[in-house]
């Protein structure tokens, strides 16, 4: 049996998919009711559970779980705080650090020694543009100011706990760093939060352009070329993970690609567009150009045979398309993008 803790996320649904089509029996924990129940539909056992209490894990199975996947956290996309009139470092250390040890010791106390986590790739932000190919050896080396400063480095705690769990009590804890995910889901389709503000999805506008004739603009430089990985080959390596007895320590699970805006584009337009759409360059508007950065995957081949089968954005986003138009993703996506 396989426990996912935060199964009700984007990522954690599509997991917990992949792991019952493989023949797993699968108990999935989350605190969003209509995720649960598209959970259900997929024959999960959801429990609601809140990683933050303590009290909640008396509901999860205490044997015959063969490994946890934690997947439940605060992240930038979902915080409604305003940095520039509020402060929510405490919120991030509160769930994603103790309720990271929470998880811990509810596996420590039953046993349950395999346990895989999450973290941002955003910890070797400052490495990016180098040219050099990221390891998982590189030092940690981010900025310390911005929307997303608190979560990395509270995510950086919560690796640590990891490995002292790893090393104190002989466990075999994991982390997976994954940059950008693709897949359908609220955030690619509708809004996220930036400084708690709605910002609209480049990917959602895309394709709503596309489809109605419209052209795409691109601002800014948009042939800087980012590393991303598409979330079912995320689930996947989860897969992989848990059934090797190597996987330890921390991993880079990527596509290990590098997409620019103007191949996002291109292919948006080749999938879901028409002949009257077109792609319109705008140099001169100002947009948030990260640096180019690639991971190696490398560790994640050696330690347990992953390997990223959608390596072009064309079939990523024919494979988004399929499941855009199957509908079961309609009612969560309208619930949590509006």
């Amino acid at each position: 049996m396989i426990l996912i803790i935060g199964a009700t996320s984007f990522i954690g649904l599509y997991t917990s998919k992949a792991f019952i089509d493989a023949g797993y029996k699968v108990v999935g924990t989350g605190r969003n009711l209509l995720s649960g129940r598209i959970l259900k539909d997929f024959g999960v056992n959801f429990i609601e559970l809140d990683i933050t209490k303590e009290s909640d894990f008396e509901k999860l199975p205490t044997e015959e779980v063969d490994g946890v996947i934690l997947l439940a956290g605060l992240l930038p996309a979902n915080s409604k705080a305003d940095l520039k009139t509020t402060e929510n470092a405490a919120d991030y250390f509160w769930v994603n650090v103790i309720g990271t040890i929470n998880v811990l010791e509810y596996c420590r106390r039953n046993n349950f020694k395999k346990v895989i986590g999450a973290c941002s790739y955003g910890d070797v932000s400052n490495t990016w543009g180098s040219g050099r190919i990221i390891t998982e050896d590189e030092p940690r080396s981010f900025s310390f100011t911005g929307d997303h400063a608190s979560y990395i480095i509270s995510k950086n705690a919560a690796n640590d706990m990891m490995e002292y769990y790893n090393q104190q009590h002989r466990m075999q804890c994991a982390v997976f760093r994954f940059p950008q995910v693709y897949g359908v889901c609220p955030h690619n389709i509708g809004y996220f939060l930036v400084d708690g503000k709605p910002r609209i999805s480049g990917t959602g506008n895309f394709i709503r352009k596309a489809k109605i004739g419209e052209n795409i603009e691109l601002w800014g430089n948009p042939r800087v070329a980012k590393d991303i990985v598409y979330v079912k080959d995320v689930a996947q390596a989860y897969i992989k993970a848990l059934a090797s007895d190597k996987t330890r320590g921390l991993y880079n699970i990527t596509g290990h690609m590098q997409v620019t805006l103007e191949d996002q584009a291109k292919a948006v337009i080749k999938v879901f567009g028409n002949e009257n759409s077109k792609i319109i360059y705008r140099p001169e508007k100002i947009s948030y150009d990260r640096p180019p950065y690639l991971y190696s995957i490398d560790k994640a081949k050696r330690d347990f045979g992953y390997s990223p089968q959608y390596t072009d954005f064309v079939k990523i986003m024919e494979d988004y398309k399929i499941e855009l138009e199957s509908g079961r993703w309609n009612e969560w996506i309208n619930s949590r993008s509006n």
